[in-house]
This record gives C-alpha cells, sequence and structure tokens, in this order.
C-alpha cells in the first residue's frame, strides 16, 4: 500500500509589518494544487487568503521578497517547488 504523495511546502517569514498583519513572525505554507510549485509572483494571493480580514493585502503591495536569504528583483521569474524560505520585506523608513 503506497502513501499519498507528500505536498511541498514553504517557510514564510514575517518582518514588520507583515508580522503585525497576521500576528505571526513565521508560517508553513503548503503549496497548493497538483504540481506542488508556484511562482513567487502568485504567493501573496495564497497568503491573503490564507488571512482574510488583515491588512496583510495592503503590506505585500508594497513590499519586496527574498528567497533562500537572496532578495528577488522578479516574482515572476521565480518557480518555488518546495523547501524554501520566502521572506517578506516590508519597505522601511529612515530617519
Amino acid at each position: 500500500m503506497s502513501s499519498p504523495p507528500c505536498k511541498a511546502s514553504i517557510t514564510v517569514l514575517y518582518f514588520a509589518a507583515a508580522s503585525t498583519a497576521t500576528g505571526l513572525t513565521t508560517e508553513e505554507v503548503e503549496l497548493p494544487g497538483t504540481e506542488s510549485s508556484l511562482l513567487l509572483s502568485e504567493l501573496a494571493s495564497v497568503l491573503v487568503a490564507r488571512h482574510p480580514k488583515t491588512s496583510l493585502g495592503a503590506v505585500l503591495e508594497k513590499s519586496s521578497w527574498a528567497v533562500d536569504a537572496e532578495m528577488v528583483e522578479d516574482p515572476a521569474a521565480v518557480v518555488l517547488r518546495g523547501g524554501e524560505e520566502v521572506a517578506v520585506i516590508c519597505p522601511v523608513s529612515g530617519g
């Protein structure tokens, strides 16, 4: 008897306003669908769906992404396949 296939997941790190919006600093997120891959540019909608009635959507619109400690310039060019650590990098203000 074979076991069902393991769903791929990523670790999302929330900082600053993203952490405030979700009430979390980290979260394991299962990649949706049967392909077990997701474009980084699609991740925001997945996270907003997980955290309805929060300000997360507005925060993510202004935020940048880092995958495995590397800043991402083009989220549409990055495919998440599971095992990655994805950080939400909120804008900071100087003073």
